[in-house]
């Protein structure tokens, strides 16, 4: 089914078909290839099969008649004329077969070029221009004015009258013509005119020989018949000189110097044309300067110039001549401010000249003046010290030099001068010092430029002041204080055969490996890299401290003192002896050879060394060599009978003894106990028997003490035969046998029912106890007494045992004997 829109569709397909397309061709197209007032010419493509090209121009909105042209098949650009100027016209190419019928068919827009100018007239007033006036033409946004004088061809192009056209030569006809222009393109050219260029101006040369002339020289213009020259000031003051000549120069007098002038210069045809001008602008040159301020800078080595009432618009050069030369050394300009010349070269006297300049030339000053620089630094300084602390500083002298002046400066910042109109200067100098030595010369310009400094440095000062601040036996060690001007320092100690050297940079120094008791020659030298070593310093007799002494023999003079024997090298020297205990300390001293150390503790071990001491110091202490005193005796020793032949002997300990032997002697005989212990029980002890006491006290190494104590008395004899009886129901006798020596004699009964005592006579051997209960077990003991009344403790006990009968006696009945515990 065909729908409504598909058949629209296919009618207008058709339509098209049968009546547009035998018209349109897309490789068929026109363009305009160029315009004029009256005609166009285009250009367009060939269409196969066309016999011919029909090309139609028609006013655009317009009643005016159109213009139609036909071409031949082979031509593909063709024109159009009889068209208005300044109007639109629509141009249609058509391409036709043999039969008239159009194959292909193209358009286009294009106006047309304005109207033809008219030239109203054409003049020259300048050699290298022509200008031009017309009347101006409707449309035109602009106009081409063009001039041509044979294959020379100028133009430019303006948007209204008049135009000049530039470029041309002079004294030249030219065939002038205009053109309009619009967007379209350009008019044909406007009917010509003819006109002729002028005179070119002369190549003029203008100069000012003096301040009050001006000279003006041109060459020759061709066709030119006179020329005329003008001559006047540039600011309009004054009047106008004005001066026709046929040659070729003219010079212009009594003019105003540094005044510029206008110059004007043109040639004229035969026709009395005046031909372009040229003009100059000259100055007159200055008036010559008559004098010049000079200010001289020494230190600057530089001089300052200025011109008094100098001219603003003018230049002055100042130049400067030294010797028989004609060439300045030196120049500057100024014009208002002063100019400064540097780089003067000292010792020369100078002649100044002065030049005023300006754009027309120099006038040189009529007379010269003279600029005298300073002197030259001195050369050939030196400095001699030929005595210690006084310089001598030397030089050569210069040119333009009046007197000399020498700075030493000190490197403390102290300094001093000397004037002097010839070498030498003198100077004091002191040690350690950097000096510094400059010296200027002075003329009546100033001072010279600075020339040479020298230093010098004097050699470091010595140290006066060293001393010993420490002394053993093979060292000295030296101290001294700073010195001005010392970097190191060399300590030298000379006993005669051997020379011992220390450097260092600290103010001590220590001297080692040196000979004990030994005086040495001690010298402190100083240095500097600069001048070395001083070695004028002074030195001094120091001595090391006293060699140590040896301890050769040790003897005893009693149990707690001792004789010190050592053996020494030293002269005059005083010896002390030293012995060490754990706690304290003995001493003994001697300028001899021994001393003798009293109240030395017993049972002790001493170490004992030696020194010596001299007005240098101590010497090292001699080897140690031990002491041991012999043991002491124990203080407190006690003898206790411990039975009737033994006896207890107890005794504190001793210091520094290790075993111990207890002697108890009587005429009877000797007991005797060795032992480590502080008590001994010793047998084989008569009673009743005086005995003397002793003791030996042995060390560990053998040393012995002999101690004596106060005597001992053995205890009484125990009486033997101890018996017991019966007297009555209530009393009992106890009887016995006395010792030999008589005695007093105590009994004491113990039982269950009491204790009994009896003291009985001296003369008895028996005593009687009453009152003592019966149907008891007595213990019986019978003890001899003391001096002291001290019962004696060790006698045997008896054990008797009494019974009760009645009214009769009981009975007693012996149980035994017992020891006493």
């Amino acid at each position: 089914m065909i729908t409504r829109a598909a058949f629209c569709l296919s009618f207008i397909q058709l339509l098209y078909a049968s009546t547009v397309m035998p018209l349109y061709n897309p490789d068929f197209s026109i363009s305009t290839y160029d315009v004029t007032s009256r005609s166009m010419y285009i250009k367009w493509t060939k269409v196969a099969g066309a016999t011919s090209y029909g090309v139609t121009a028609t006013p655009f909105m317009s009643a005016a008649q159109s213009a139609f042209v036909v071409f031949n098949p082979a031509t593909i650009m063709g024109t159009v004329n009889t068209l208005l100027p300044n109007t639109n016209y629509t141009v249609t190419v058509d391409a036709m077969d043999k039969d008239g019928n159009s194959l292909a068919q193209a358009q286009t827009l294009q106006l047309t070029a304005p109207e033809v100018p008219i030239i109203e007239q054409a003049y020259s007033k300048l050699s290298s221009s022509i200008t031009v006036e017309w009347t101006d033409v409707s449309g035109a946004s602009g106009y081409q004015v063009i001039a041509q004088a044979g294959e020379l061809f100028f133009d430019c192009l303006v948007t209204n009258s008049p135009g000049t056209v530039t470029g041309l030569q002079a004294a030249t006809s030219y065939k002038i013509t205009v053109r309009s222009i619009n967007s379209a393109g350009k008019s044909q050219p406007s009917p010509p005119k003819w006109a002729t260029t002028v005179l070119a101006p002369p190549s003029v040369t203008v100069e000012s020989s003096s301040s009050d002339s001006v000279s003006v020289r041109w060459l020759p213009v061709p066709s030119a018949v006179l020329y005329t020259v003008s001559v006047m000031r540039s600011d309009g003051s004054g009047s106008r000189l004005n001066q026709n000549t046929t040659t070729l120069s003219l010079n212009f007098t009594s003019l105003d110097p540094s005044t510029i002038y206008t110059i004007k210069v043109h040639a004229w045809d035969a026709k009395g044309t005046p031909g372009d001008d040229i003009t100059y602008n000259q100055i007159t040159r200055p008036l010559a300067p008559s004098d010049v301020q000079i200010a001289f800078n020494s230190g600057a080595l530089e001089s300052e110039f200025s011109v008094p009432g100098g001219e603003s618009a003018t230049n002055y050069t100042v130049l400067l001549y030294s010797g028989a030369t004609t060439e300045a050394s030196a120049n500057c300009t100024m014009s208002a401010s002063p100019c400064t010349i540097s780089s003067l070269h000292c010792g020369i006297e100078y002649t100044v000249s002065l030049l005023a300049t300006n754009d027309a030339g120099s006038t040189p000053s009529t007379r010269t003046w003279s600029l005298m620089s300073v002197p030259c630094a001195p050369s050939g300084i030196s400095i001699v010290e030929e005595n210690p602390g006084n310089l001598t500083v030397l030089w050569s002298s210069g040119n333009l030099s009046d007197y000399y002046v020498v700075f030493v400066k000190s490197d403390d910042g102290f300094e001093v001068h000397c004037n002097t109109t010839q070498s030498p200067c003198y100077f004091p100098a002191e040690c350690g010092f950097m000096y510094f030595m400059s010296v200027f010369a002075y003329n009546k310009a100033g001072q010279s430029p600075l020339g040479e400094l020298l230093n010098y440095t004097t050699a470091p000062c010595c140290p006066s002041d060293f001393s010993t601040a420490y002394v053993s036996s093979d060292t000295l060690e030296i101290v001294w204080s700073a010195v001005r001007g010392a970097e190191m320092y060399e300590t030298k100690a000379d006993d005669g055969t051997t020379v011992i050297l220390c450097n260092d940079t600290a103010t001590v120094c220590a001297l080692s490996g040196l000979q004990c008791n030994t005086q040495y020659n001690v010298t402190v030298f100083s240095y500097s890299e600069n001048r070395g070593s001083n070695t004028s310093c002074s030195s001094k007799y120091m001595k090391t401290a006293p060699c140590s002494p040896e301890i050769t023999n040790i003897t005893s003079v009693d149990t707690n003192t001792y004789m010190i024997h050592w053996d020494s090298q030293n002269y005059n020297a005083m010896h002390t002896v030293t012995v060490r205990g754990e706690s304290r300390l003995w001493n003994c001293s001697s300028l001899g050879n021994s001393c003798t150390l009293e109240s030395l503790p017993c049972g002790s071990m001493y170490m004992v060394s030696a020194v010596a001491f001299t007005a240098e110091g101590i010497s090292l202490p001699s080897y140690s060599v031990p002491l041991e005193t012999a043991p002491c005796c124990p203080i407190n020793l006690s003898v206790v009978q411990v039975t009737q032949s033994v006896t207890n002997v107890s005794w504190s300990t001793a210091s520094g003894a290790k075993t111990y032997t207890t002697m108890l002697e009587s005429p009877r005989g000797q007991a005797k106990c060795h032992t480590q212990d502080e008590h001994c029980l010793m047998g084989c002890i008569t009673c009743g028997t005086s005995y003397s006491v002793s003791m030996e006290a042995v060390s560990e190494t053998g040393l012995m003490s002999q101690c004596s104590y106060h005597g001992y008395s053995s205890s009484a004899c125990c009486p033997s035969g101890v018996k017991l009886y019966r007297l009555s129901n209530t009393g009992i006798r106890v009887t016995w046998r006395a010792s030999a020596a008589p005695d007093n004699y105590t009994v004491n009964i113990y039982g269950t029912k009491g204790n009994f005592t009896c003291n009985p006579n001296s003369s008895f051997s028996y005593c009687d106890v009453t009152e003592i209960p019966c149907g008891d077990v007595y213990t019986v003991v019978v003890s001899p007494l003391s001096e002291e009344n001290s019962q004696v403790l060790f006698c045997p006990q008896k054990i008797y045992s009494v019974t009760c009968s009645g009214s009769s006696l009981g009975m007693v009945i012996y149980r035994g004997k017992r020891s006493v515990t």
